[in-house]
């Protein structure tokens, strides 16, 4: 069914053969892809009588089942609760970058780029004005990269090239002396210029691109300051090596068939409202004139016979339970949240949760390194790089430049947050541990940094210490039913803190 909805989406040859795969994945990722279609769901015949078959009709039901799955992962990434926090050998240049993520609205960016590349791919752009950074996404239908012979990580140059409508181009400004409906547009990234070129007409032989030099930005960057993001590991869908897998491709086909199934068990319960009416032999009177109602009677002849064509409920209930089986193989085969809220009776724990959603957690798993590691450290290493070339403004302060040794890593939060018996267990395994000597106080607090939120583990420490003096010192007391006791260090040593019930 998929290829019969997109068999009139043919392929433009001036494009690469991926421009129209990545296309019309798209066009399912935003629930476009019935905009082919002609009829609705609720035509049977057009206007010269004849029967449209259900290929040629939109669904009534709509039930985006691959764009819940994408958005569910993206969840389990870059949510509130989930965006990974930045480790830096430098406590002042972690405080600047934290700072500069929240400014930026980098976790919004990155939200949007997964979501986008989802397809395949996905480029984000980074700019630079008035000496304040900002990342934009871009879909990858129309990029082209190139990658540098000697450095296959690193890209050489990026081309976005489309055609455009000659309204479109005036609307942008665009003065065309030449009388063509469609233009080619382009521009290039390399790692000294942002080359921005003149409309130029499709069908006209012999035209090509010409620098426009107004528009274009010498930013001489030394790199190309944008970041290419492959999607999943695994073939693409375009069969091109730019692209990585696509997060929804094997849910498709079961995702259209759960949209028109339900679409037509929709049509049979308007029709059990409203059964045809079966008259056996002519009834009395004007039969034109009679309207179906509890107030009216039909009056037939003797040997005739009036009954209404009704259905049973029995078939609704089959589609809905098909439906249902539909969407748990969909979901198993785009390793999507299949877990059921009506079956939780209680609160259950992290780890409980991680083993409901396991396959949803592998595929989140992917992403992190794909967007993470291969997208959002890129992203802040470019801006680190870039802070020792030009002055930046992070939050209207000068960006002190980033020396090059600099180590930047990414610390991921927990999958679902701990329950209040979960933090018990953690806490006493801490404690005990801490006590014994095994692990020291700095790594016990960096561990339930992220349950506690606790931004910076060195200034937490500090407050630690300065509590422990007070009470030593007699000016602050000890919780509720605990005494002043100093324990012995792990040498026997008498060392501070400690504080036990009695």
């Amino acid at each position: 069914m998929f290829n019969t909805l997109t068999a009139p989406l043919r392929r433009d040859p001036d494009y690469p053969a991926r421009t129209r795969e990545i296309d019309v994945l798209r066009r399912m990722l935003e629930g476009r892809i019935y905009d082919l279609l002609t009829y609705e769901f609720h035509e049977e015949r057009n206007d010269a009588g004849e029967y449209i078959p259900l290929k040629k009709r939109r669904p009534s039901v709509r039930h985006n089942l691959c764009r819940l799955a994408v958005e569910d992962s993206v969840a389990l990434v870059f949510s509130e609760g989930h965006f990974p926090t930045l480790e830096c050998t430098d406590a002042a240049v972690r405080e600047s970058l934290l700072v500069l993520v929240k400014e930026t609205r980098l976790a919004r960016v990155m939200t949007d780029a997964a979501i986008s590349g989802s397809v395949g791919s996905v480029a984000i752009l980074m700019r630079v004005l008035k000496n304040r950074v900002f990342f934009e996404p871009m879909n990858t239908e129309y990029l082209t990269p190139a990658w540098r012979r000697d450095a296959p990580d690193t890209l050489a140059g990026v081309t976005e090239k489309y055609k455009v409508r000659r309204g479109e181009l005036e609307e942008r400004g665009y003065t065309l002396s030449d009388d063509h409906e469609w233009y080619w547009f382009q521009r290039v990234w390399d790692d000294q210029r942002e080359i921005w070129y003149w409309p130029w007409p499709v069908a006209k032989e012999g035209a090509g691109p010409v620098e426009d030099p107004v528009q274009t930005v010498d930013h001489r960057l030394g790199f190309v300051p944008v970041v290419w993001i492959k999607n999943l590991p695994g073939p693409s869908a375009s069969g091109s090596a730019v692209d990585g897998a696509c997060t929804f491709r094997a849910g498709i086909e079961t995702t259209i068939e759960i949209e028109y199934q339900l679409s037509q068990a929709g049509r049979g319960l308007k029709y059990s409202s409203d059964p045809t009416l079966l008259i056996k032999e002519p009834a009395f009177g004007d039969q034109q004139q009679f309207v179906r109602s509890a107030a009216n009677a039909l009056i037939v002849s003797k040997d005739g016979d009036g009954r209404l064509l009704e259905i049973n409920g029995t078939a609704a209930a089959a589609v809905i339970e098909y439906c249902r089986a539909l969407r748990e193989m969909a979901l198993e085969g785009m390793h999507g949240n299949r877990s059921n809220a009506d079956k939780l009776s209680a609160a259950q724990s992290g780890r409980a949760l991680e083993l409901m959603h396991q396959a949803l957690i592998w595929l989140a798993d992917h992403l992190r390194q794909s967007y993470g590691e291969d997208g959002l450290l890129p992203l802040i290493r470019m801006v680190m790089r870039l802070s020792r070339q030009f002055p930046l403004l992070i939050n209207g302060k000068p960006l002190t430049p980033i020396a090059d040794d600099v180590q930047v890593s990414l610390k991921w939060p927990p999958w679902f947050p701990p329950t209040g018996e979960d933090r018990v267990q953690e806490a006493n395994g801490l404690a005990t541990l801490r006590v014994a000597g095994i692990m020291s106080r700095e790594t016990a607090v960096k561990a339930v940094a992220e349950t506690w939120d606790i931004e910076d583990v060195q200034h937490e420490l500090r407050l630690i210490a300065t509590d422990e003096e007070a009470i030593i010192a007699g000016t602050e007391l000890p919780p509720t039913g605990q005494t002043k006791q100093v324990m012995p260090g792990p040498n026997g040593n008498q060392g501070k803190g400690g504080d036990t019930p009695p």
